[in-house]
């Protein structure tokens, strides 16, 4: 991606100066506007430089060159960062400048001890930005993969108002607080979807390869007809997953290959995930989701926290409420959610209420309404929507574990039912066979007397 030079004027008329790594000239002079300057310049960046500096020394010379003037991307690796990663790297950079260390200073003492190689070079970028006259936040700007819209407005309000290391300490609570959250859910489920997919894996096991086998040993002991009518049912049940789930026809050498239970669901999968990337599709999954037996009531309530949370740390940074709601929206993870806040939008931009749009929308429950409301009559919004989510956070660990203690007799109850029905599917047919070895001994005893 080219390298812009600009020059630009700022709202006080201050000249400012830096670089952007855009698409075109245009997206340039876009992005500053985002930025709220006012360009004068814009030029892309000459690049005979880097032929020199790659000139006979391989990749030495590229590294020698101060700023990365070589920018190398691994194709596959992208330009993000994970978001465990990003959480780590704001803390620290937030106890270096609150402990009073400069921030060019902080992000080159970060960058030597990063091993993230993506988040090195940016690191390494953003130093050589401020060292070229450009701020914090243009910076990041810069890097919109790594950094979303919420960091950069929030270090923008920070630099503005003279508090960046408040703002960091505030965005550094802010992801750890998400990862908090995130890590636990994960932690939740991880032991039930490893168990189910374990134990799914054995039952197919089962029913495709071991209980055929009992089959032909039965179909010769006692018969077509003489098998009892449960066993039957369970072998008919194995033979349809064997004959529609994994065949192994003989021009695969005996192979297992997918049958036509297992295409149709890979056809599903790829059908529903073009329909995620429609409007429409992806509105009513997100629909879906709020709306899901058990733990949709769980995803209703991480989405409100993380509404409340988001807008709640952009407000008390000095973000204006249309900005941070228009960051809220981009940043919300659910289409029906992101929905209602373009309606708290458009009523703030009337010149109308926050509850009005939120209770309209169905989203958000009774409780959630009446407190937003108190804090906007009493002036303490942020503070009141920090409560909330601090309050939804608490619910989602509770019903997590609620759901988790649920779900573990549920799995043991389910596999039992499965494993029993098997064993007594296979072991009804030798009750039947002793059965019968007992009735043809005793014939010919009896006809003797």
């Amino acid at each position: 991606m080219p390298k812009f030079n600009y020059v630009a004027m700022d709202a006080r008329g201050k000249e400012t100066k830096g670089v952007l790594e855009v698409g075109s000239q245009a997206d340039a002079i876009n992005r500053l506007k985002e930025m709220g300057f006012f360009p004068t310049k814009v030029m892309e960046a000459e690049k005979p430089k880097e032929k020199k500096d790659s000139k006979g020394g391989g990749g030495g010379g590229g590294a020698k060159k101060k700023g990365g003037g070589i920018n190398i991307r691994i194709p596959g690796l992208g330009g993000g960062v994970k978001s465990k990663v990003l959480s780590t790297f704001t803390r620290q950079l937030a106890t270096l400048v609150d402990a009073g260390l400069p921030l060019l200073r902080g992000l080159r003492v970060l960058e030597k001890q990063e091993r993230n190689a993506v988040l090195k070079r940016v690191l390494s970028d953003l130093a050589t930005s401020i060292e070229g006259g450009s701020t914090f936040s243009e910076g990041l700007a810069q890097h919109p993969k790594v950094f979303n819209k919420l960091f950069v407005n929030m270090v923008k309000a920070g630099e503005l108002g003279g508090v960046l290391e408040v703002v960091l300490n505030r965005l550094a609570e802010f992801m750890e607080k998400a990862e908090k959250i995130k890590g636990k859910v994960i932690a939740a489920m991880f032991y039930p979807a490893a168990v189910m997919t374990v134990a799914m894996g054995i039952l197919v096991l089962l029913m495709v390869v071991v209980v055929p086998k009992f089959k032909q040993i039965f179909a010769d002991l006692l018969g077509d007809g003489g098998m009892p009518p449960f066993t039957e049912f369970v072998l008919k049940i194995s033979e349809i997953i064997k004959d529609y789930t994994v065949v192994f026809p003989e021009w695969a050498g005996g192979f297992p290959v997918p049958g036509p239970v297992v295409i149709g669901l890979i056809v599903f999968i790829i059908l529903f995930k073009f329909s995620l990337k429609t409007k429409k599709g992806r509105w009513l999954f997100d629909k879906f989701k709020l709306h899901m037996p058990v733990i949709g009531s769980v995803i209703s309530k991480v989405a409100i926290a993380r509404f409340c949370r988001t807008l709640g740390t952009l407000v008390s940074s000095g973000v204006p409420i249309l900005q941070a709601l228009n960051i809220v929206r981009e940043t919300a993870g659910n289409v029906v959610v992101a929905n209602a806040v373009q309606m708290v939008h458009e009523s703030v931009k009337e010149g109308e209420t926050i509850t009005a749009p939120l209770e309209k929308s169905g989203v958000f429950p009774p409780m959630v309404i009446s407190m937003v409301d108190v804090g906007e009559q009493t002036g303490a919004l942020p503070e009141m929507l920090l409560k909330i989510a601090d309050n939804y956070d608490e619910e989602v660990d509770n019903a997590v574990a609620a759901m988790t203690s649920l779900l573990e007799p549920i799995m043991i109850v389910f596999l039992a039912v499965i494993v029993g029905s098997i064993v007594i599917a296979l072991f009804l047919p030798l009750i039947t066979l002793i059965d019968k070895l007992g009735g043809d001994d005793a014939g010919p005893g009896e006809k003797k007397e």
